[in-house]
Formats: C-alpha cells, structure tokens, sequence
C-alpha cells in the first residue's frame, strides 16, 4: 500500500506541472496586449513599452515560464487588469473558499442521494421500482439549473418559507440547502446510474454466490460483499463530478445571489481579466489533482487488493 501511495505521489507534481505549463500558454498567447489591458485609456506607445519592460513581457518565452512557475509556488499568480493593483489570490482566495463549500454540500447530496438510490434499484431490477427510480432521475438530471433553481425557490422558500430563497450564510447556514439541491440534483441522478451498474455487475459475481451459500446473512452479503465492490468505480468518477459540479455552478451562484468565483469569473471574462482567469483555471487543475489524488488513497482503503500493491 505504501508503495502505491508513494507513486501517486510522485505523480502529483508532474501533472500539476504539466497544467501550469498550460496556463501559462492560455495566458501567454490570449488575444490582447496585457500592458495596454492594465492601462486603458492611459495607454500610449512609449507608456505600453514602458509597462511591457516593467511586467517582464519583453523577456524570452522560456524565462518568463521559469519566473511564473517561481511566483506561483510563493502564491503570487500576478496582479488583476480589472482591480488595478490588487494580487490575483487575494480577490480569487475568499470567492474560492465561498464555491468550494457550495460544491462539497452539494456532491454530499449528490451521495447520500445517489448511491443508496443506485444500490436498491439495482436491487428491486425486474420490479417495477427500477425503472422508475431509473426514469425519475434521468428526468431530473435532464432538468436544466435555470428551471430547477426558480422551482425549488416558489416551493421551498416562497410557498413552504422552510429556507431562504437566496443569500449566503456559510456551510451550515439554511441559505445553503437550496442552491445545493440543485447542483446536488443531477450529480446525484449520475450516482444512480452508475452505482445501479456497478451493483448489477457485482451480484452477479462467483464470490458474492459463495457467500450466500455459506449461509451469510443479507446484510452482510449486501453491504461487505456487494456495495464495496460496487463503490471502486464510484471513486473513479467522483473527482470528475466534482470538477463537473464546479463547472455548473456558475449560475446557481448567480441565480441564489452567492459571491462565489462564478460571478467573479463571469466578470473576468467580459474585462478581459486573464491573470484572474488563468488562476481560476490553475487553482481549478489542482483541486483536481489533489481531488484525484485522495481517491486514489481512498482506493487503498475500499480494495484491499490494492494494500498489496
């Protein structure tokens, strides 16, 4: 086992590499001069040259790429054109913070919904409760978040007056149920599916028949047998559908009002702002690394198989 995590740790810093090498091209090569962006109307030739030596732009490719990839293990992912002086991971840091409890609600609903979900229609296959659990969240996860977020608003908050219908209060604020549900919604309905397969898969297995036949009871069979080994390819996907869930929020954020990186990244793109949208874009690649990371670790512990790796 230990020799497993040890290779994907010495994994992680390779690819993280390879996506900084990456951004750093997006931001290298985006349309527009970012000594006359941080100018505006101020900008003249000489003052553009000027700026253009005081960034570091009139430097090789290659050393401009060694100097980034050095700010960037310091935390300095440059000034934003937009906030005129202001460090990138300062404006980004807090809306980071703010999207990044979003989204973990959000794929704990997406679980506790989805796997039990998955696993008992899987289980009731050939009955008439598969199809429908099957059908239902394939109809939801068809539902776009601009029909789903106005619904659960008039039901939940306008009509019910159980929670807020916009706001943000932090992690364990009611303000948060709302906006959750509805990223929560179709990755549950993706839990579903997959985990129905996966289980279906599983059943059907000679060692799952040999533990029956030992007399072991249901539960034992269900949730030792069954559902563990049914949860390895969940773990595959679960990284992705968080990055999924991230890339899906930026409208609930708007919708539920949530000063979360969605809107920030929104105005970034309209600005032209590229410090702050290739520092979304690298904050986002490594949260998936470290995301893919822990799964991989969390393998160990669901497969034993992999302990003797």
């Amino acid at each position: 086992m230990l020799v497993y995590i040890i290779r994907r740790l010495l994994w992680t810093p390779v690819l993280l590499a390879l996506a900084a090498f990456f951004v750093f091209l997006m931001g290298t090569f985006a349309p527009g001069d970012p000594a006359e962006l941080r100018l505006g109307n101020r900008a003249t030739p000489e003052r553009i040259e000027r700026e253009r030596e005081r960034l570091g732009l009139d430097r090789p490719i290659p050393v401009r790429y060694v100097q980034y990839i050095s700010d960037a293990l310091r935390g300095d992912l440059g000034d934003s054109y937009q906030y005129q002086g202001k460090p990138v991971l300062e404006i980004i840091a807090p809306r980071l913070w703010v999207s990044l409890q979003l989204n973990i609600a959000a794929l704990i609903v997406a679980i506790t919904v989805g796997l039990p979900l998955g696993f008992y229609a899987a289980k009731k296959q050939g009955t008439a409760k598969d199809p429908t659990i099957v059908i239902t969240m394939l109809i939801l996860y068809a539902m776009p978040v601009f029909f789903t977020a106005p619904f659960l608003i008039l039901f939940f908050a306008v009509k019910l007056h159980w929670v807020p219908a916009a706001g943000w209060g932090g992690f364990f604020s009611l303000q948060i149920i709302l906006p959750a549900l509805t990223i929560g919604i179709p990755g549950a309905a993706v839990f579903v599916r997959h985990m129905r397969a996966s289980t279906l898969e599983v059943i059907g297995q000679e060692y799952v028949r040999t533990a029956r036949a030992k007399g072991m009871s249901n539960f034992v069979v269900n949730y030792r047998h069954v559902a563990r080994n049914a949860l390895l390819p969940i773990l595959t996907i679960m990284g992705f559908t968080l990055a999924g869930m991230f890339g899906g929020s930026l409208i609930v954020e708007l919708i539920y009002g949530i000063p979360g990186a969605g809107r920030l990244s929104l105005d970034a793109i309209f600005q032209r702002d590229f410090p702050v949208l290739t520092a979304f874009v690298l904050m986002g690649a490594v949260m998936l690394v470290l995301a893919n990371l822990v799964i991989d670790i969390a393998y160990t512990i669901v497969d034993p198989r992999i302990r003797l790796q």
